[in-house]
């Protein structure tokens, strides 16, 4: 069983990304936002979400999408748990997009040193003050060199192509489809 972590801020389409890819209809637990996040979306996802692909030759990959929500971290540990790699979204159009990216990828630390992480930039089209480039000179700064995306996080083949560069940074060998 190959399980990956979506993970990042409220609203980076984590939810929206598993519901894109997944063969199966997603879970989520998606409930109405009550705090400042109402002011980004109308609801926000408090326990987790839940996705299914299916592979050439039946393999399976569960796909789990953590809240994004800091209040909501110890879920963060639960769902870790077994996983094979992180794909971190970020949203392009947050105020301080490269203290976010900062943020998770300090809290996740310890679990991408054990597997891995890929990095999807979402919302370029809403707002493009930072290119893929200036991701990549941050990532740098942090000793850090995951591949990174362009995404749009309602887009089937951009999702794939997130989860395809995770499992081929992870073995190079590995092929999904």
């Amino acid at each position: 069983m190959y399980k990956i972590i979506f993970t990042g801020p409220v609203g980076s389409g984590k939810t929206t990304a598993i519901a894109a890819i997944s063969d199966t209809p997603p879970i989520k637990t998606d409930v109405t936002a009550s705090d400042m996040t109402k002011v980004r979306k109308a609801t926000t996802t408090v326990a987790l979400d839940y996705g299914l692909i299916v592979v050439e030759g039946g393999q399976k990959i569960h796909l789990y999408g953590t809240p994004g929500q800091e209040r909501f971290d110890f879920m963060w540990d639960i769902l870790k748990t077994g996983g094979i790699g992180l794909i971190l979204l970020i949203d392009n159009s947050r105020p301080d997009p490269f203290q976010d990216m900062r943020f998770f990828l300090d809290s996740f630390r310890t679990f991408i040193e054990d597997t891995g992480v890929a990095i999807g930039v979402t919302q370029m089209d809403l707002d493009n003050r930072f290119s893929i480039d200036d991701y990549y000179q941050q990532l740098k700064l942090l000793n850090l060199n995951p591949p990174v995306f362009c995404v749009d996080a309602r887009v089937k083949q951009d999702v794939s192509l997130l989860v395809q560069s995770l499992m081929y940074s992870i073995d190079p060998s590995s092929k999904t489809e």
